[in-house]
């Protein structure tokens, strides 16, 4: 058996382990250790597994996933999310789809605070979507509207996925926080177009709310000023070198407990659900990664990665080509497989083949972030849409979905933009 064909079998296995139910880092790691052990021994593939578990644990840029979530837990804990939600609707709410605008801009807002996109559908759904209908909004723009809003999370620094995508391929997680900004503050830009775009095609679909004064403004800036203030001085470190991701996320985690001390909010139950909170998904961080390391390790043996690239370049594509074939695959990809794991399972494959082809990491990582976060509102496997729904479960999934579809639209013409204009993405890290 070539080592090809057997890395073919490996993947096809995978699949199916996951397709029956198995943990995908589970599935991952199973089949890497079998794999690597049939192709090599399996004394090789145990010797593997714990040079990879020691480098993971002692890796010291993977401090940041835990420090990040325990900020993000605190804030949550705090009333942050609210708080955006009303500062942004006190500035947006009279014009016509101001509420749903407002949620993109409080998505935002909660994202650069919260390292994950359900936890911001979620958030908006439980505090937005309730206001929106409160109004009169249709059911699709407000629900299309908190279901989108949430996929800025993967852009917005702190990004989860960006600390995945940097862990993988090796990349600066500080450059892929810092090409995340530009990006991320245009997809709200463009998700505010499409929102106003809907209400001055159905005028009913988003009416205009009261009008505030800029006192009342003022009164709803100050009390996210200091979360503000937070953000800027953990991606301004970052940016700036004043201090690595990770000594970011220390600063961000403490900064978060005074916040919340300072609001009332850090209460003995409080701290424990965060610590709680973090420790879970930390783990289940980990667990996903150290599966993907595992497999990894298996695939690079059988020389997938490495045929691909002789292939590819005997075909003769241009690069470009082959990178628009690679972000349509994650367009399908995305209806059946959930971010997380389609990011571990393709980056190993992709990643050589295309910084071979000379394009740079962190564009690539931005693009494929982009892409795997389009899938969170895409049919059928659209995770945001379904943690939507658990909060509002009056709503047909069809609805939300239906919702989705023009912020679909406008995340396509984004992902074009980003490819036509490369300095978006490279110019911060470039400082």
């Amino acid at each position: 058996m070539t080592p090809v064909f057997a890395g073919v079998i490996g993947i096809c296995a995978m699949f199916l382990c996951i397709a029956l139910g198995m943990p995908i880092g589970f599935a991952m790691g199973l089949v890497g250790v079998i794999g690597f052990g049939l192709l090599i021994s399996f004394h090789a593939a145990f010797i593997k597994v714990g040079v990879i578990a020691f480098d993971l644990a002692t890796n010291y840029a993977i401090g940041t996933v835990p420090l990040f979530l325990f900020m993000a837990h605190v804030l949550f804990a705090s009333g942050i999310g609210k708080d955006l939600y009303d500062f942004a609707a006190r500035m947006l709410g009279h014009r016509r789809g101001g509420l749903a605008m407002a949620t993109v801009g409080a998505s935002a807002g909660f994202a650069s605070v919260n390292a994950s996109s359900l936890a911001t559908t979620a958030t908006m759904g439980l505090v937005a979507l309730p206001e929106m209908r409160r109004h009169g909004y249709s059911l699709s723009l407000a629900s299309g509207s908190v279901a989108a809003g949430g996929t800025i999370g993967s852009l917005i620094p702190p990004s989860g996925m960006f600390i995945i995508y940097g862990i993988l391929t090796e990349t600066s997680i500080g450059d892929m926080f810092a090409a995340g900004i530009i990006p991320g503050v245009l997809l709200a830009l463009f998700y505010m177009a499409v929102i106003a775009i809907r209400c001055k095609i159905s005028p009913d679909a988003g009416p205009a709310g009261p009008r505030y004064g800029w006192r009342d403004r003022w009164q709803g800036f100050r009390r996210t000023g200091d979360v503000i203030v937070l953000f800027s001085f953990v991606m301004g470190g970052i940016i700036w070198g004043w201090f690595t991701p990770t000594e970011a996320g220390a600063m961000g985690a403490f900064g978060a407990l005074v916040i919340a001390g300072m609001r009332g909010k850090l209460s003995a139950k409080a701290l424990w659900d965060a610590v709680y909170d973090t420790l879970r998904t930390t783990g289940m961080i980990f667990g996903i990664l150290f599966g993907a390391l595992v497999f990894n390790a298996f695939v690079t043996v059988t020389t997938i990665p490495l045929n691909l690239v002789t292939w590819v370049s005997a075909v003769d594509l241009p690069p470009l080509a082959v990178l628009l074939i690679i972000l349509v695959l994650y367009l399908f990809l995305g209806m059946i497989l959930d971010a997380s794991a389609m990011m571990t399972l393709t980056v190993p494959l992709f990643f050589p083949l295309i910084t071979g082809l000379g394009y740079d990491a962190v564009l690539f990582g931005v693009l494929v972030v982009r892409m795997t976060e389009i899938a969170l509102i895409t049919p059928p496997v659209g995770m945001n849409v379904y943690v939507l729904s658990g909060v509002a479960r009056d709503i047909p999934l069809t609805t939300i979905f239906r919702g989705t579809t023009p912020f679909v639209v406008a995340d396509l013409i984004h992902v074009a933009l980003l490819l036509a204009v490369p300095a978006l993405v490279l110019w911060l890290p470039s400082l």
